[in-house]
C-alpha cells in the first residue's frame, strides 16, 4: 500500500480496517497509562528517586512505542502511507530507538531491584543516571545504523509502518541482525533472567518478596520474542513464503508491551498510585496534607 491507496497484497479491506482498529486501541492505552506515570513522577516528590528514574526511563520509551503504533494507526485507517520515503526512515528510526529503550530499560530496573533487595544498600544517583544515559546511547546508536547502510528500514507488509527490513536476508542483514539481537535482546533477557531468579532465591529465605519477579522477563519474551524469531527466520529461510498476515503478528503483539509495562512497574505499586490520585485531583490532595 506506502503511499498509494491500495489494498496490500494479502490483505482485505477488513482486515486492514480490524489491524488499524488494534493499533489505535494499543497506541490510545499506552499512551494514557504510560503518560499518567510520567506525571505522577513528576508532579510527586517522593517518586523521584534514581529506583523510579528507571520506571522513568521506561515510561519514556513506552511512550514513543505507543507514538509508533499511532502513526501505523492513523495510516492504516487512512489505507495509505502519507509521509513519504523520508517519513518511513524516520519511523523506522523512532520505532527502533524506543523499543530498544524500552527493552535495555526493562534489563535497567531488573538489575536495579537486584542490586536494592538482595545487597541492601540504595541505588545511588549517579548509577542510576549513568544507567540511563546508557541504555539511550546504545539504543540511538543501534538504531542510527540502518540509516548509515548497515541495516535498512523498509515498509511493514501492511505498507502503514516502518521497521527493519528483513525481507533482503543479505549478507549486510543476517550480519547487523545477530549482532543487534545479541546486544539488544538476548543479553537484556539474560540479565532480567538471572537478576530476578537471584532476588527471588534470596527473598523467598526470608518471606519478603514485595516484587512480581516472573512478568518482567515473560514480557521481554513474549512482547519481543516473536520480532526475534521472524528476523532470525530471515536470515535462514525467505520471509516471502511467511504469510503477510502472520508477519503483522509480531508488530501487534509488542504493541501491547507499553501496557503491560506501565500496570506491571507503575501502575500497581502503591505509591504511583497516590502520585497519580495527587496529579488528577490536586485540591483533595492538598486536604489530605493538612489533614
Amino acid at each position: 500500500m506506502a503511499e498509494s491507496g491500495s489494498l496490500p497484497t494479502g490483505f482485505s479491506e477488513l482486515e486492514v480496517l480490524a489491524v488499524g482498529t488494534v493499533l489505535l486501541v494499543e497506541a490510545l492505552t499506552g499512551l494514557c497509562l504510560n503518560s499518567l506515570t510520567i506525571l505522577s513522577f513528576c508532579k510527586t516528590p517522593e517518586l523521584r528517586t534514581p529506583t523510579h528514574l528507571l520506571v522513568l526511563s521506561l515510561a519514556l520509551a513506552d511512550t514513543g512505542i505507543s507514538l509508533n503504533a499511532l502513526v501505523a494507526a492513523t495510516s492504516s485507517l487512512l489505507r495509505r502511507w502519507p509521509y513519504g520515503s523520508e517519513g518511513c526512515q524516520a519511523l523506522g528510526f523512532q520505532g527502533f530507538l524506543t523499543a530498544l529503550g524500552s527493552i535495555c530499560s526493562s534489563a535497567a530496573i531488573a538489575w536495579g531491584r537486584y542490586h536494592h533487595y538482595c545487597t541492601r544498600s540504595q541505588l545511588a544517583w549517579n548509577t542510576a543516571v549513568s544507567l540511563v544515559i546508557c541504555v539511550w546511547l546504545s539504543s540511538a546508536f543501534w538504531a542510527a545504523l540502518p540509516l548509515l547502510g548497515w541495516g535498512h528500514y523498509d515498509y511493514e507488509p501492511l505498507g502503514t509502518c516502518c521497521t527493519l527490513d528483513y525481507s533482503r536476508g543479505d549478507r549486510n542483514f543476517t550480519s547487523f541482525l545477530l549482532t543487534m539481537a545479541f546486544f539488544n535482546f538476548f543479553l537484556p533477557l539474560f540479565i532480567t533472567l538471572t537478576s530476578y531468579r537471584f532476588m527471588e532465591q534470596k527473598l523467598r529465605k526470608t518471606g519478603h518478596l514485595q516484587v512480581n519477579t516472573t512478568v518482567p522477563a515473560r514480557t521481554l519474551l513474549f512482547g519481543w520474542g516473536p520480532y526475534a524469531v521472524l528476523y532470525l527466520s530471515a536470515t535462514v529461510t525467505d520471509v516471502s513464503a511467511i504469510s503477510p498476515k502472520l508477519q503483522m503478528v509480531p508488530a501487534l503483539i509488542a504493541k501491547t508491551v507499553p501496557t503491560i509495562n506501565a500496570i506491571n512497574y507503575a501502575l500497581g505499586r502503591e505509591m504511583v498510585h497516590r502520585g497519580i490520585w495527587q496529579c488528577l485531583s490536586p485540591q483533595r490532595s492538598e486536604l489530605d496534607r493538612a489533614r
